[in-house]
């Protein structure tokens, strides 16, 4: 899997929140808390517990066969204290289950499919045994959903409106019946090997719902890979899935952020585990979790359950030496101010663009392609180089998000073109790669920047219209 790893956050001890009653959880908006303290909150949970644990566990391949029974669910032994047990012995804070991975099989009372573990042998919602432990345990819990589902058919080319409703009435039930969850960490969306979009599954939409059932839930999208690391993209917090060469940065980081790895060679439980050799709790600790916890960074562990649905004895001895290793001090470093994220369809995307003269190689398409690796890029000779973007129509925005190649000292005006004129609509002067403009909504037809200064030749990765809700 990736940990590849979008998703939510709230915190019960620190932050409260409204009871479960009769099975269903709501959280008052009286209770919301400001993201920035949410995302602090988060960051200062230090390290957690991945728990891989679905249908792949009794297959050979982490992406299981979709068409798999239900039948070969069947777990002898499930104890999910013992986990619990286990994520404490490492003083890990937290933990996150994977409710439902890639081939779409539900490890809960769904009632959106009858893919679920209910239909199995075992005939127990695993999501309720282990939010129960965790909890019982004093344990922080998130929740990993995957968007792609390939038993649904809930893949590129294919999803349909009852697609979305799924996934929608899914989240619901996880949100709605299992009391208050910490994360949601959403994956399968926006990755370069799922190729499902955000506009394909409509990101904005999903996270409001997030948002609307839990406010203080952190939504979590793990597509580091693709965008920026200079600002919040789909994501509340930031992720990086180290074993697909994704790292933080130690010097430059300035946003809440979360890097995982398995502490085996794969994610989902293998007949090699229990007699091969797990990876080093020093280097674990040492190298990963505490210089993280320096860089507003949390460390979360993946721990894979075997067929039996227990965590197997190497893996309890490396996590108790863990624990001797890692000693939870709270009040790590306050991360810097950010940006509220950038959750709405990008406006601008493969819509028609113009702009002063380019390099060959480097021209307008190229920052309107939703691809961060593709420049515009001016000539040199020009002296003051503008972009535009042509939405087509008149249309509706309130936000311009401009990433450029690199970070640059620039200063810039930025205009709207309606009613058969420019007008102005921001102006800045920038170090930052990420320039970004918030304002209140307006109507035009044409987005353009015209750089009135810059330290080196403008070159644009991404240029973004967005019109937010708000």
């Amino acid at each position: 899997m990736k940990c590849k790893l979008l998703v939510v956050v709230a915190f019960l001890c620190a932050f409260g929140g409204a009871p479960s009653i009769n099975g269903a959880f709501a959280q008052s908006s009286m209770d919301q808390r400001p993201l920035q303290q949410l995302q602090q909150a988060f960051v200062d949970l230090g390290f957690g517990m991945f728990i891989h644990y679905n249908i792949p566990t009794y297959m050979n391949d982490d992406w299981a066969d979709p068409d798999a029974s239900p039948e070969i669910f069947n777990p002898k032994k499930l104890n999910t204290d013992q986990w619990a047990k286990a994520a404490k012995s490492a003083n890990m804070s937290y933990g996150c289950l994977t409710t439902k991975h890639h081939s779409g099989f539900a490890i809960w009372d769904t009632k959106t499919t009858d893919y679920n573990v209910m239909n199995s042998p075992l005939k127990r919602d695993v999501v309720k045994e282990y939010v129960t432990s965790f909890r019982k345990a004093g344990l922080k819990v998130m929740l990993y959903y995957s968007i792609l589902d390939t038993h649904h058919k809930l893949r590129p080319g294919q999803i349909s409106p009852a697609h979305i409703k799924m996934v929608k009435d899914q989240l619901t039930e996880l949100l709605t019946n299992y009391g208050e969850i910490s994360a949601l960490v959403i994956d399968g969306w926006d990755a370069p090997w799922s190729r499902i979009s955000y506009d394909d599954v409509p990101f904005e939409e999903i996270y409001n719902l997030i948002k609307s059932i839990q406010p203080n839930c952190l939504v979590m999208d793990l597509n580091a890979a693709k965008y920026p690391t200079e600002a919040l993209f789909y994501t509340d917090i930031k992720s990086y899935e180290q074993g697909a060469g994704q790292h933080i940065s130690k010097e430059h980081n300035k946003l809440p952020a979360l890097a995982c790895l398995p502490l085996q060679e794969n994610w989902f439980w293998k007949t090699s585990f229990p007699i091969t050799a797990v990876k080093s709790p020093e280097k674990m600790i040492n190298e990963n979790a505490v210089p993280y916890n320096q860089v507003y960074c949390n460390f979360i562990l993946n721990v894979a359950p075997n067929r039996d649905g227990l965590i197997d004895d190497n893996a309890l001895v490396a996590l108790r030496e863990m624990g001797k290793l890692y000693k939870p001090i709270g009040g790590f470093p306050k991360f810097p101010a950010a940006e509220a994220p950038v959750i709405s369809s990008n406006l601008a995307k493969r819509k028609p663009a113009n702009g002063s003269w380019s390099w060959d190689m480097s021209i307008m398409d190229f920052a309107v392609d939703d691809d961060f690796s593709s420049n515009w890029t001016s000539h040199p000779t020009v002296k003051n180089p503008w972009f535009e973007v042509d939405l087509i129509k008149e249309t509706a925005f309130n936000a311009i998000v401009i990433t450029q190649a690199k970070s640059d000292q620039v200063s810039y005006t930025i205009e709207y073109f309606a009613n058969s004129s420019w007008h102005p609509l921001a102006e800045g002067k920038s170090k930052s790669r990420i320039l970004i403009h918030r304002f209140g909504r307006i109507w035009g037809n044409k987005v353009r920047i015209k750089y009135l200064s810059f330290d080196s030749v403008p070159s644009i990765a991404e240029f973004g219209v967005f019109n937010e809700r708000r």
